[in-house]
């Protein structure tokens, strides 16, 4: 893909160390002279030392032929900016960080896909790790349901049973799913199936339609989120 990157700060930079080792033609704009000499001298991209908000700036960018345009840039205001003249250019993929949840509406209004404050997201996910340690990975799923990966230990109540045996135990409800299954003996996932039966040590990808309550993670013999 071609893909151009506004921004060579915390979030812009894995981006494009990302973007560039998965073989794209990755285009920067970043206007802080020393950042896009870094990057410039960093990464296997074409840099230019600009402001993105100006037409020119995304015609010198090759915009007119870009799959992608991201804006990571800290003020949502050159955001914004740079993705209405993306739009203008007919980029097909234009996605925005976002800082101020109440610009969220705008950026909807101009059809620009959109990612909220990551630091804010990093924040979260952190005190989470601390809050819930049993938790290995998690993602949230609008405001209640989570897909979350947690092993099985040794005092799992599901441990030594197949997923039918768990569901008739009521261990497992209609709100929950596994999804795959890690074991050591497996060079890779297991799907499960009804007649698939959970081992100790088991690294499960759990569905859950009311997120990983200590209820939930009891389960799988973590009673450490309970903080006892």
């Amino acid at each position: 893909m071609y893909i151009i990157i506004i921004g060579a700060g915390d979030i812009g930079t894995p981006l494009i160390d990302i973007a560039t080792k998965a073989g794209n033609e990755v285009v920067v704009i970043e206007r802080d002279e020393s950042r896009a000499n870094r990057t410039a001298d960093d990464f296997d991209c074409l840099v230019l030392n600009a402001e993105a908000t100006t037409k020119d700036t995304l015609d010198d960018a090759g915009a007119a032929r870009a799959d992608a345009l991201i804006s990571t840039t800290d003020q949502d205001a050159t955001n914004v900016m740079t993705c209405l003249l993306a739009k203008e250019f007919e980029v097909p993929a234009i996605l925005s960080v976002v800082h101020n949840p109440e610009h969220m509406g705008l950026f909807e209004q101009i059809g620009v896909n959109t990612m909220q404050n990551p630091q804010q997201l990093i924040a979260e996910y952190l005190y989470r790790s601390v809050a819930r340690p049993a938790i290995v990975d998690y993602l949230r799923i609008g405001e209640d349901a989570e897909v979350f990966e947690i092993t099985v230990t040794e005092d799992a109540p599901i441990a030594g049973k197949t997923l039918e045996e768990a569901a008739r135990s009521n261990l497992l409800t209609d709100e929950m799913l596994v999804v795959a299954i890690g074991r050591d003996t497996k060079a890779h996932p297991i799907t499960p199936r009804g007649d698939t039966t959970i081992e100790v040590g088991d690294l499960l990808t759990v569905y859950s339609g009311v997120g990983a309550d200590p209820e939930i993670t009891d389960i799988f013999g973590h009673y450490e989120d309970r903080g006892e």
